[in-house]
């Protein structure tokens, strides 16, 4: 036996209500594989001694293209996308045994869909089938994700490119809903304009529904009904990002209604952006994935203990997880091709270095839900700020950088939403 066989199939179309669909979108693995945006497609990487990069996918059909758009069909996506081989995905049953044989190991995943794992067994005991004639089935099969994941983690200059574009256009919505956001206003009002902004600059989606929560609202990690009022007084947290080409992009702000923070509300600001510039400053090579995220929790944990809403001492309030009632999730995640995107953590039981080419978000928050022993004050105060990171040779790259978050600098922009 000799080289080995990768296959991964695109996401399936997905019924929204009876006959109409949700907008379609590729699975990740498969658009990082081919480049290739149409459904109903599966790519084959053929490793020995004849490399191969196949596209199984539909065939040109001009009249579903008069009601659904242009279709590449094999011969022009095998040209366009540099394909070594395409074929109709009504030959894929067909062909999959004969790519299948003597290729020694199969790289897919399996556990997701049973109709995908029921038809990776059909052509494995076809294959299987035809051993009187000397021809062998794959004697192991290993996730195909765990290789790409680490593929993945890594960015190349290509797709920096298409992140670095995807942050600017999501900065410049959340400038559009400072100035937009005022007393009276629906919070989906203004998801509207972020949408809007999206769009324009040609972002295809969102790269997951917008959080728009307002006031106590923003206490509700996963707040996504954004049905609420807008009030003086309150705080405004937005958590959006747009999806360009794929990649995506994710940016909290929290500022406030009026365009002025109150004491209390500046009080729990400053913390947090105290915690992500520590959180920041550790975000370099060779740096701990875990170490932005102690940073964070350090300088949270003080600010809490300063505000009287923990007691003992910083010590303490970290080991025993205290500070927890008030900041329960981690600091960052990986990004993108998907919001949480592909690559683990800890490698070996160890948490895993950081090097250039990865992006990460850094979000690290403060939410105070009115309660026994809270200052009444800071009750109902949600503050989290968020930007995405790229590790760079010289240490991190803010690609969200044009999104203002410095107090002056978001009651100077939105000082001028009545100009």
């Amino acid at each position: 036996m000799q080289g080995g066989v990768a296959i991964v199939p695109t996401a399936p179309e997905r019924t929204r209500n009876r006959d109409a669909h949700f907008p379609y979108r590729f699975d990740s693995y498969f658009l990082y594989l081919t480049g290739f945006r149409e459904p109903e497609a599966i790519v084959a990487v053929v490793a020995g001694a004849r490399p191969r990069h196949i596209l199984f996918c539909r065939d040109r059909d001009p009249e579903r293209e008069i009601w659904d758009g242009f279709r590449y069909g094999p011969e022009t996506a095998r040209v366009t996308f540099g394909f070594d081989e395409a074929h109709s995905i009504r030959q894929l049953d067909a062909l999959m045994p004969d790519l299948l044989a003597d290729c020694g190991t199969l790289h897919c995943h399996l556990g997701e869909d049973a109709s995908w794992d029921a038809r990776v067994t059909r052509w494995i005991n076809e294959v299987r089938g035809r051993s009187r004639s000397g021809v062998t089935a794959p004697g192991e099969i290993r996730d195909v994700r765990v290789p790409l994941d680490e593929m993945r983690l890594v960015k190349g200059p290509e797709e920096l490119a298409v992140m670095r574009r995807a942050a600017t256009i999501t900065a410049g919505a959340h400038r559009r809903a400072m100035r937009a956001s005022q007393a009276g206003r629906a919070e989906y009002e203004i998801e509207a304009e972020l949408m809007h902004e999206f769009r324009r600059h040609g972002a295809q989606a969102p790269a997951y529904t917008p959080i728009v929560a307002s006031g106590e609202r923003a206490c509700v990690l996963h707040y996504v009904q954004n049905d609420g009022q807008l009030k003086d007084g309150d705080l405004l947290l937005i958590d959006a990002g747009c999806e360009l080409d794929g990649y995506a992009a994710d940016v909290t702000r929290t500022f406030p209604v009026s365009g002025k923070f109150s004491g209390p509300q500046r009080e729990v600001y400053d913390i947090v952006l105290a915690a992500q510039a520590a959180a920041i400053a550790q975000v370099k090579p060779g740096s701990s994935w875990d170490a932005p995220h102690r940073a964070a929790v350090e300088v949270l944990a003080q600010g809490m203990i300063d505000l009287k809403l923990l007691q003992g001492g910083l010590a303490e309030v970290v080991e025993t997880e205290a500070y927890k009632k008030f900041y329960m999730h981690r600091t960052g995640h990986w990004l993108g091709l998907d919001v949480h995107d592909a690559g683990d953590y800890k490698r070996n039981g160890e948490w895993r270095a950081l090097a250039p080419g990865m992006v990460l978000t850094v979000e690290p928050g403060c939410y105070i839900r009115a309660g026994d022993g809270v200052p009444e004050r800071f009750a109902g105060i949600g503050v989290r700020i968020e930007d995405d990171v790229a590790v760079t040779d010289a240490g991190a790259e803010v690609l969200t950088r044009d999104a203002p978050k410095q107090p002056a600098d978001i009651e100077a922009w939105m000082s001028a939403r009545d100009a």
